[in-house]
């Protein structure tokens, strides 16, 4: 029986963010009679003791070299954002690495001599790809490119947060506390919301000062629970059951959009927006108009919409439905970590290294 394959994954923290979440879970569904799994980080965080607690040893420290010295992977795999790392994949090239992988979280060009070391990068979005294609001319295809959709546990999602009553006049809000994930949008539509829906409450991760300041200001502040990180899939279940929506709103976009798909798999259906270009717009690929949720262009029409599905329950249902079996059938965590598996297997056997 051949030995497990050597991955290590490489991400700069293992704090909550999605970027560390997508890590997290490539790292725990790939098959562990295959692949013999572990993870590298500067700086430990939240999810260091999950991936502890599941198996997956964690070597925290800066110095990655090292770690590739004393752990020699066949394949390494890093999540990044894309631009240009001298200092993250210089160490791999001299410690000649077999398979170097990357996961290009924002679909950004590295054109540096460094990233000569990458032999596949994976877009998390068609949108990513897409727009990499046509800023730099270079066809985002395989086998040097590919898309690959970021993982959800839509399994655990459809155990834990099943079709339910969507009549509670309740919207959800999903993000790190990040200015720069916020638009006007998800504070403006509240006003004529909450007029026309007495009853509304809005469910609020990831605040900030902004936003509280404008509920206070705007005589907002008893419609609006504003509510801590949530760190593992069981407390976000919790926060699903707890709303009928979810509204996404962030004005630079999502290049993927965890939050929205991770709702989806929960069944619940999604209010979101446009960006204008170059900004990222795959916020638009997960959402279907009139599918598994609602595209709105401004605060009216994103009023419109959250009115509309907080007052008629059973389109939202559907629609919400609708979302949880396209994310089951798009981000499955199991089906993607086994095609991530084949295309670690894929290049190792094209470069003659046994697979």
């Amino acid at each position: 029986m051949a030995a497990p394959i050597r991955v290590l994954h490489v991400a700069k923290s293992l704090g909550l963010g999605g970027t560390e979440k997508v890590m997290q879970l490539f790292a725990t569904h790939l098959d562990r009679h295959g692949f013999q799994v572990a993870v590298h980080s500067p700086l430990d965080g939240p999810r260091g003791p999950l991936l502890r607690t599941a198996g997956i040893p964690t070597h925290i420290g800066a110095d990655l070299f090292k770690t590739l010295c004393a752990w020699k992977p066949d394949v390494v795999h890093l999540h990044r954002a894309g631009w240009p790392e001298p200092g993250l994949l210089r160490p791999l090239a001299v410690a000649h690495v077999p398979v170097v992988v990357e996961t290009n979280v924002f679909g950004r060009h590295d054109p540096s001599p460094s990233a000569k070391v990458l032999d596949r990068t994976l877009f998390v979005s068609r949108f990513c790809a897409e727009r990499f294609a046509a800023h730099t001319g270079i066809p985002a295809e395989p086998p040097r490119y590919d898309v690959l959709y970021n993982p959800v546990d839509t399994d655990f999602f459809t155990r834990a947060c099943p079709p339910r009553d969507l009549s509670a006049p309740v919207a959800g809000r999903l993000s790190r506390p990040d200015p720069g994930k916020w638009s006007r949008l998800a504070l403006d539509f509240l006003p004529p919301a909450a007029k026309a829906l007495p009853g509304l409450r809005y469910r609020i991760v990831g605040g900030i000062p902004e936003a509280e300041e404008y509920m206070r200001s705007h005589g907002l502040a008893a419609h609006v629970e504003f509510l801590p990180p949530l760190a593992t899939d069981e407390e976000l279940a919790g926060f699903f059951n707890s709303v009928s929506l979810l509204a996404h709103a962030n004005d630079t976009g999502e290049s993927f959009g965890l939050a929205i798909a991770e709702a989806m798999a929960a069944g619940l259906p999604v209010v979101t927006h446009p960006c204008p270009e170059p900004r990222d717009n795959a916020q638009l690929e997960l959402v279907e108009h009139g599918v598994t949720g609602l595209v709105a262009k401004n605060a009216t029409e994103y009023a419109q919409a959250v009115i509309f599905l907080l007052t008629h329950p059973e389109e939202a249902r559907n629609m919400g439905e609708a979302g949880r079996a396209r994310a089951a059938r798009l981000f499955r965590a199991q089906d993607l970590a086994a095609h991530l598996g084949n295309i670690y297997r894929e290049i190792l056997t094209a470069k003659g290294i046994a697979a």
